[in-house]
């Protein structure tokens, strides 16, 4: 099977590359609204600013091997509800 799908990257867009600590030849666009954004143990390194998640300086999605880093998390956090339990989706400091 074709790995191709893993990657996307698109150049031409007006903010490329919108995180500045991945280097451009191997940013991916794939993500380019990241699907682990509901949370709050999301893998990558956001800043919290209250209740709003800044993911300004997290790569974990646009960097090689991030396609693989979402993958085994979303798996993570869809094991989470088969088992009944709800993946920790509020702000920092809340249980």
């Amino acid at each position: 099977m074709s790995e191709r799908f893993k990657h996307f990257q698109n150049a031409a867009c007006e903010y490329f590359p919108c995180h500045k600590n991945v280097d451009a030849d191997s940013f991916n666009c794939l993500f380019c609204y990241c699907p682990l954004y509901f949370l709050k143990d999301c893998g990558g390194k956001p800043a919290w600013r209250g209740f709003v998640k800044d993911c300004t300086g997290c790569a974990l999605p646009h960097a090689p091997g991030g396609w693989e880093a979402v993958q085994k998390r979303l798996g993570q956090a869809y094991a989470e509800l088969r088992a009944g339990c709800a993946p920790r989706t509020l702000g920092p400091g809340e249980e």
